[in-house]
């Protein structure tokens, strides 16, 4: 070692140490002489290509003075001057990497910052003065909680909207569906089982208005959130937004294909729960009847036959509509390979950022959920969809024909019946009445009386427009029925049938379902005129005493008693008595065959009766044999035909078996 060398390595010895130097300005100020003496220093010996290479050249000391000589960012205050220490140190360290071979990359190099990205630093610390913005983040904290209070405002009027759609939709479907009841003719619900209409009317509308309410809200929101999660992809990149949205044609399709094959098994499904609710009902209502017969293990087989393919049904809809599921999470699957191949290959091209495709992936993820939701309430939509074609089933089917436009009110009607050459069947190619001809005159009691199955009842139902005949003209006063409005032309008539009907309400409101707007006084004079003040007064509560759904609570005596009264208190044009003392006993059936000439007195009556006693004083007696009226006249002359009606009357005193019912 030389003696300049010597000389220069005893200054360095003799300068402090940094890591003692607690003041900025000494510790720059060391740095820098140190700096002077290694330029100052003569080479020492021969140097290798290494030594030249880690050589550091005039350029470089002045500027790594420079970089010492800059104050320490901590230090300064103003927002202006850290912007511009912080552009110079970048400055500085890209003039280092230029000049010294071995020199770390500068940041612009290394991390390929733009001069746009520097500048929009630069500018962010001169904005913020190289400290957290609390205020700025705080105002982005209240943009969320305000979005998010937004968001749950527009949840809520959602909910609001969709209920009231849905429930206004369904009350307006149930206003339709019993509109339509009440105008569908009577061989309807003659054809169909009461269980199953009140299945269609409720249990089938409910499920319709579960799907209006949950299922169709969650449609809608999935709809609006793919629409949203495309836009945010799209805005990452274009291309693999067309990936993701390439698997939609196959989501799609599996969802129609599967669809397809469960729509049949939910239909079935619903049709057994018609007939499951159909059988419940019949056994309910006749529950006595059945144990009576001893027929309940009947009734249980045939109720585990129906659940059973109830069960079957439902699972297969159920199995079906279950691979929904898997099959999307597959189509996902193949998208988010899809996703993951290209995005890597991006990444290492540098072509997109790590950042860029972990946020997409996570978008394309979320995008699918909204889809494999919609897809999994599909099972609900196909058994919504299998209500709803049996609702429209019932709004199909063929009203009662409609009133002409011309049809007229029959003021004070007479009650003067006319069939001219009458033609009517059930099935087409099986004819009941054929050819009947029938004159009553006003104030005139028909009896109709012959074996069950001769059409009796089937005689009143046509009067009164319950089915309408093939052939021939019904008239009433000489107008035909057809020409008058079907409910003023109900209106004339009073019922009395041998299957009473009372409905779940107080004596006094089922008597008054005769007339709108009875009075007290005149139910009470109706109810003695049947006979039936008596034992109504000897129940607990008298007149407000509520009858139970199936009328139990009284005898079968008593409720034929107040439907009686309830025909009287109708004041009818037209009487028709269909069996209607049949349910009480020898007594009260003289009392109320006196009341009954009361009220026949001046009107028209039909009165069908097994028991031929009653009916003697009739002024005409039909008498029916499979559709055909084959005798005519009145008591008197019928005996001395020494025909049917002979045979009938006279079977009943020899104690023969014959038994004549009403059809």
């Amino acid at each position: 070692m030389n003696p300049d060398q010597l000389n220069s390595v005893k200054q360095l010895l003799a300068l402090p140490m940094l890591n003692s130097i607690t003041d900025t300005n000494d510790r720059t100020k060391v740095i820098s002489q140190m700096l002077d003496i290694f330029d100052s220093m003569p080479d020492m010996g021969t140097t290798t290509d290494t030594d030249s290479k880690n050589k550091i050249d005039t350029k470089s000391i002045k500027s790594i003075k420079k970089f010492v000589a800059l104050p320490k960012l901590d230090t300064l205050t103003d927002a202006n001057q850290r912007a511009e220490v912080s552009r110079q140190i970048i400055d500085l360290g890209s003039d280092l990497s230029k000049t010294m071979d071995n020199a770390p990359a500068s940041p612009k190099d290394n991390v390929k910052f733009t001069d746009d990205q520097i500048d929009s630093v630069i500018k962010a610390i001169k904005e913020t003065n190289g400290e957290y913005d609390f205020k700025y983040i705080g105002n982005i904290a209240l943009v969320l909680i305000g979005m998010y209070i937004i968001s749950a405002i527009f949840s809520l009027i959602m909910g609001l909207v969709m209920s009231g759609v849905a429930q206004k939709t369904v009350r307006d479907l149930r206003m339709e569906v019993d509109a339509k009841l009440a105008k569908l003719p009577l061989k309807y619900f003659d054809m169909h089982a009461h269980g199953d209409i009140l299945s269609r009317v409720t249990n089938d509308v409910d499920t319709i208005a579960t799907t209006l309410q949950q299922s169709l809200t969650q449609i809608i929101t999935s709809l609006i959130t793919i629409v949203g999660y495309i836009i945010m992809m799209l805005t990452i990149s274009p291309i693999l937004t067309l990936i993701v949205i390439a698997t939609l044609p196959l989501y799609v399709i599996a969802t129609a294909t599967i669809a397809k094959k469960s729509q049949k098994y939910f239909a079935a499904q619903q049709k057994e729960i018609g007939l499951l609710s159909g059988h419940v009902e019949e056994m309910y209502t006749g529950h006595k009847i059945v144990k009576a017969f001893g027929h309940e293990k009947d009734s249980i087989e045939e109720f585990e036959a129906i659940n059973g393919r109830l069960k079957s049904s439902g699972w297969k809809a159920q199995f079906v509509s279950g691979i929904m599921f898997p099959l999307m999470n597959f189509i996902s699957n193949l998208g988010y390979v899809g996703i993951s191949m290209v995005g890597g290959i991006w990444i290492t091209k540098s072509l997109l950022g790590l950042g860029d495709i972990l946020a997409f992936i996570q978008y394309s993820r979320s995008f699918t959920m909204p889809i494999v939701q919609t897809a999994n309430i599909a099972n609900v939509i196909q058994s919504t969809i299998a209500c709803a074609e049996r609702v429209f089933q019932v709004l199909d089917e063929e009203e009662e024909i409609p009133d002409s436009a011309d049809a007229i009110v029959l003021e004070n009607a007479k009650g003067e019946v006319t069939f001219e050459h009458v033609d009517f069947r059930y099935v087409e190619d099986v004819p009941l009445i054929e050819d009947m001809n029938l004159d009553v005159k006003q104030g005139h009691t028909v009896a109709i009386v012959g074996p069950t199955g001769a059409g009796k009842t089937t005689l009143v139902n046509l009067l009164m427009r319950f089915y309408e005949i093939n052939a021939g003209k019904i008239k009433i006063d000489g107008v035909d029925i057809n020409d008058i409005k079907r409910s003023e032309l109900r209106k004339m008539f009073g019922m009395v049938l041998q299957d009473t009907w009372l409905y779940n309400g107080s004596i006094k409101d089922n008597i008054a379902y005769g007339k709108e707007g009875a009075t007290m006084e005149e139910i009470i004079r109706a109810a003695k005129a049947a006979h039936a003040d008596h034992f109504i007064r000897t129940l607990p509560e008298g007149y407000d005493t509520v009858l139970n759904e199936e009328g139990t609570n009284i005898s079968q005596g008593q409720k034929q008693l107040l439907t009686i009264a309830r025909a009287i208190l109708a004041d009818p044009t037209i009487l028709i008595l269909d069996e209607a003392t049949s349910s009480v006993d020898t007594r009260t059936e003289v009392l109320i065959q006196k009341a009954m000439n009361n009220l026949m007195n001046g009107r028209t009556s039909f009165v069908i009766a097994h028991r031929l006693s009653t009916i003697r004083d009739a002024e005409l007696i039909l008498v029916m044999n499979k559709g055909t009226i084959i005798e005519m006249g009145n008591h008197k002359q019928l005996l001395e035909k020494n025909g049917f009606y002979a045979d009938l009357y006279n079977s009943q005193f020899s104690g023969a078996d014959l038994e004549v019912e009403t059809v």
